[in-house]
């Protein structure tokens, strides 16, 4: 899988994930992944009704007991 673009927004807490994600995306072309690194366990929700509510693909979800790792394409 090709990634187009890293995020690493560790020690950054609710709303700042999500704001620096759109800021991210908003300089993205459709088509275009990004992984993105968070510790704020509120990205969790926060980030699925974004790409829900955008109609972003989210291609791969993991986490660990320091991180959550997103994997998206750009609607």
């Amino acid at each position: 899988m090709i990634i187009d673009r890293t995020l690493d927004l560790s020690g950054l807490v609710c709303p700042l994930p999500l704001l620096k994600t759109k800021q991210a995306l908003a300089k993205m072309d459709a088509g275009e992944t990004i992984r993105i690194v968070a510790t704020d366990k509120s990205v969790v929700v926060d980030f699925r009704v974004f790409i829900d509510r955008f109609g972003h693909e989210l291609i791969e979800f993991t986490e660990s007991p320091e991180h959550f790792v997103f994997v998206l394409r750009k609607a």
